[in-house]
């Protein structure tokens, strides 16, 4: 009972947060503004987000055989029609109930290919664990390569800070940037150091330390160049979606990899905040666009659409899925 009450708390939770955010989003648009907003999405070529979602398709197939090759050491070779169904319900159910989808896809498979559940959690644990490092990557990435940008911000930023009276050149921006990301680096550690078995920083360390323990059990894969080329493969994919799907919206449609990268970098962190990335993602895809003058409202309605074809992709998965799960095992007990 206690399991349900908490899985009902951080559903209202989640969602509620999310619909706050969409509301927040929108309350200092003005009518103008809002018409301009239906006018942007309806007048978007939907026939182009079309290959956008194929490439996101392709991602999780890619990713439903990485997890079999990560399955290997364990003895097990569940089929990859199971695999890839269990993959895309756990994206499914992820929608619904916050944390649910890792559950039902261990179970899924567990059900159909004698797969234990326990055993599938270590998987889990190291897949995660890569989705943070890759993460981490595409943040990096973002950053080297738009450097100009993020001197040209930053400078701008410290020079309101100033008073406007002078703003500092790209490159002492830059070096003030990468002072401040030492400094807190700094801190942290001594604070880590000297506050680590208080309950948050416990709680991080325990984190980090589960991290840790799942990339380091990448070390027993069989095939790794395969499995790395799938990591690749799926990350490219989910930047390639970006980049195709700029070209629905007239406003953003000149956009190119940099930007395509800070959407993918920013709004994988939005998908986390709330349930099923609502409110969140579309705040976080607009914020991320003005660094590239792109009108709030164009931002915004973007947002919207990016987010609107992922989350539609994995409904009708879902949905299919579950209608065709059973109907390809049913020669199983």
């Amino acid at each position: 009972m206690k399991k349900i009450i908490s899985l009902l708390v951080q559903y209202v939770v989640f969602l509620g947060l999310g619909l706050f955010l969409i509301w927040w989003s929108v309350r200092s648009l003005s009518e103008a503004d809002m018409r301009s907003l239906r006018e942007s999405l309806g007048v978007a070529n939907y026939l182009l987000v079309l290959p956008a979602m194929g490439m996101l398709m392709l991602a999780h197939y890619s990713r439903a055989l990485r997890w079999r090759i990560m399955m290997e050491p364990l003895g097990f070779q569940p089929s990859r029609s199971n695999t890839f169904i269990a993959v895309l319900l756990g994206y499914f159910f992820n929608l619904l109930v916050p944390r649910m989808g890792e559950v039902m896809k261990c179970t899924t498979l567990a059900r159909y290919e004698r797969t234990p559940v326990d055993r599938l959690i270590g998987t889990m644990v190291a897949e995660r664990a890569l989705d943070v490092l890759c993460l981490l990557t595409v943040f990096g990435l973002a950053f080297l390569s738009q450097m100009d940008l993020v001197g040209d911000v930053l400078g701008g930023e410290l020079g309101k800070l100033g008073g406007g009276v002078a703003n500092p050149s790209r490159a002492g921006s830059i070096g003030v940037l990468a002072g401040v990301f030492a400094g807190i680096a700094v801190l942290g550690y001594f604070l880590i150091r000297r506050f680590r078995h208080v309950g948050v920083i416990a709680r991080i360390l325990s984190l980090a330390d589960g991290v840790w323990q799942g990339l380091t059990s990448i070390r027993l894969i069989r095939r790794r160049t395969e499995f790395l080329l799938h990591t690749l493969f799926i990350w490219l994919m989910y930047l390639l979606s970006i980049r195709v799907g700029f070209y629905a919206m007239e406003p953003v449609s000149h956009l190119g990899m940099g930007p395509s990268l800070t959407i993918l970098s920013t709004g994988s962190l939005a998908m986390i905040v709330t349930q099923g990335g609502i409110g969140a993602y579309q705040i976080a895809v607009q914020k991320s666009l003005a660094l590239y003058e792109i009108t709030p409202v164009a931002g915004l309605a973007f947002g919207w659409l990016l987010w609107a074809f992922q989350t539609v992709l994995m409904l009708v998965a879902g949905v299919v899925c579950l209608i065709i799960l059973p109907i390809l095992n049913r020669n199983k007990s």
